[in-house]
């Protein structure tokens, strides 16, 4: 039978994981293991926050001293009825997959690019807040593409030019808070030490948050900042989402209200 939480058991489970100190990894060999293994010791499904009549509640782990960023979500931008990744970044803008020829057939093509408000790929692609029209735009700007690129530059002259993207992919600021605030309203979010012995991972689940009230308005102060960036990862054929990722312990920085336990 599934196990079913109140908020307040949860808490007190996850007082009692915290309690339990250094714990093995669950998941041998998995990147996502921090995560995984508290859900097993939950006894709870991937993903899956059992709690009657409180399904706006996201259980969110995190490795601790990390670079590794946090997904909040998978969104693809407006306007969607185009599927401008698909139709337009990778086609017009996308280059030579590295596995081309090997693991992917011949001309396989990638458009794979973190990219972030504060600056811009070496291949010129960056974001860009329009306060005016409450929107999160990609940019494309030829000039700050890094010399080595010139191959791929004289490529997308060729293939659709150099000027800025038309159309312009975008997220509305509404469409992104109706989006996050429905899946990220109020988050239980854990960050574990972890510590490797013989080749083995082991979890301390040390600091432990209730977030609520998630804020578009700090959402969108954190893109800005360049603490929550988008993420691309297509290529011919396939596109595995674009998803928002957010810097190692920014979490807490887009909730009103913000509990340590």
């Amino acid at each position: 039978m599934k196990k079913i939480y109140t908020k307040a058991s949860l808490i007190s489970a996850l007082h009692d994981i915290r309690e339990m100190g250094w714990i093995e990894s669950r998941r041998h060999g998995n990147a996502g293991g921090v995560g995984n293994t508290l859900e097993d010791l939950l006894g709870i499904e991937e993903n899956n926050l059992p709690i009657p009549n409180a399904s706006e509640w996201e259980l969110k782990c995190q490795r601790s001293n990390t670079s590794s960023l946090t997904t909040l979500m998978h969104m693809e931008p407006s306007p969607r009825t185009l599927s401008l990744v698909s139709s337009l970044l990778l086609p017009k803008y996308g280059w030579s997959h590295q596995q081309s020829g090997l693991k992917h057939p011949q001309g396989e093509m990638s458009f794979r690019a973190t990219i972030n408000a504060l600056g811009r790929t070496d291949r010129g692609f960056g974001i860009k807040v329009n306060h005016v029209e409450r929107r999160i735009e990609v940019s494309f700007d030829s000039g700050a593409i890094h010399s080595r690129h010139k191959e791929w530059v004289d490529t997308i002259n060729e293939r659709i030019g150099l000027q800025e993207l038309n159309p312009q992919p975008y997220w509305g600021f509404d469409d992104l808070f109706h989006k996050a605030g429905t899946k990220l309203n109020n988050c239980f979010y854990i960050r574990a030490d972890v510590q490797k012995i013989d080749g083995q991972e082991y979890y301390s689940y040390r600091e432990i948050f209730m977030l609520k009230g998630f804020s578009q308005k700090k959402f969108i102060a954190a893109i800005e900042a360049g603490k929550l960036l988008i993420d691309f990862d297509a290529r011919t054929g396939h596109n595995h989402g674009t998803k928002f990722r957010l810097v190692q312990d920014c979490m807490p920085e887009i909730y009103d209200s913000v509990d340590q336990l």
